[in-house]
């Protein structure tokens, strides 16, 4: 029964920043590779980041050098800081426990940049 939850979505302007957490519980989250994910309305679900166990990270090619993935293991919970955030960063973003080829999600959280 793994739960994801995540916080700290809101309305920001354009340039802002946010700092989205995904706190989890019912696994072992410090052997988990964990993901941010985002969709918006009319699109399929993409990758934005990931952080493995071990610490690597990777990114989609539009947020690389505004979003940063990172974890607290003794927290249990997954970070996303967004900065110099963009009209088209606007969607649902949503944290991710990788499981073989699936994916446990969280409900999501509505990040909304304005113009």
């Amino acid at each position: 029964q793994v739960q994801l939850v995540e916080s700290g979505g809101g309305l920001v302007q354009s340039g802002g920043s946010l700092r989205l957490s995904c706190a989890a519980s019912g696994t072992i989250f410090r052997l988990r590779t964990m993901g941010w994910y985002r969709q918006a309305p009319g699109n399929q679900r993409d990758l934005v980041a990931r952080i493995t166990p071990g610490g690597s990270t990777n990114y989609a090619d539009s947020v690389k050098g505004r979003f940063t993935i990172s974890r607290d293991n003794g927290k249990n919970t997954v970070y996303l800081h967004m900065n110099s955030l963009k009209s088209e960063d606007t969607a649902v973003y949503y944290c991710a426990e990788e499981i073989g080829r699936g994916k446990t999600w969280g409900q999501g959280t509505q990040v909304t940049v304005s113009s």
